[in-house]
């Protein structure tokens, strides 16, 4: 195994190998937290012959320190905080509240963006693998998991190419399964652990989607 993936592409035809165990299942949906996890997730549902989707969440950055998250907000109203982060930081509720708000519309731009007209996927009952391009500190995944859970999911299953071994212990408290192609330590950042880490564009991520759905409609199974 190489040490460090290419790109998001192959960190994700990576990924797909070890979820073998979930393909050409119907009760199965990726759902890809934006934007990073997108283009991982399209290699993943397309090699499981599975619907992609996105689930869209924000981190709350800390001021001043914007790559710090002191929390994330996900659909559905959901706030989660690292509240290590905020006490040792002694960040007031009232700071907290306004980068919530502000990060709340940017939340809903993104949903209207990258969906489109299509409706917000079915989660009830069927089993998620909810994908991210990595997790450093997981704030960003527990916020989509408090939020998917509220829906009844199956299951829930947490799968990045890359991942800080701490956060993904927390993670399989509170989901049924976590899946990493790597897990080096020490981690330090998720860029790290990619040669070319450059975020894709609303306008890649809107494609990458529309493709989605139009072979997921084309296939045999569909």
């Amino acid at each position: 195994m190489a040490q460090r993936f290419r790109d998001r592409a192959e960190a994700g035809t990576l990924l797909a190998a070890q979820l073998g165990e979930y393909a050409g299942r119907a009760d199965v949906l990726v759902l890809a937290l934006p934007r990073g996890g997108v283009p991982v997730a399209y290699e993943v549902a397309r090699a499981l012959s599975a619907p992609l989707d996105v689930y869209v969440v924000r981190k709350l950055g800390v001021p001043g320190q914007e790559e710090l998250a002191m929390g994330a907000i996900a659909t559905g109203g959901v706030r989660v905080l690292n509240e290590e982060v905020v006490a040792a930081l002694h960040i007031p509720e009232a700071t907290i509240a306004a980068v919530a708000d502000r990060e709340a519309q940017e939340l809903a731009r993104r949903e209207q963006l990258y969906r489109g007209a299509r409706p917000a996927p079915q989660v009830w009952g069927r089993t998620i693998l909810v994908v991210d391009d990595g997790l450093a500190t997981g704030a960003t995944m527990r916020a989509a998991v408090a939020a998917l859970r509220e829906q009844e999911p199956g299951r829930v299953v947490v799968a990045v190419p890359t991942a800080a071994a701490a956060t993904c212990e927390e993670l399989r408290a509170e989901v049924d399964a976590v899946v990493s192609v790597l897990t080096p330590e020490p981690f330090y950042a998720v860029g790290l652990w990619y040669e070319d880490f450059s975020p894709p564009s609303d306008e890649e991520i809107r494609a990458l989607l529309d493709r989605a759905a139009y072979e997921q409609a084309a296939s045999p199974e569909a």
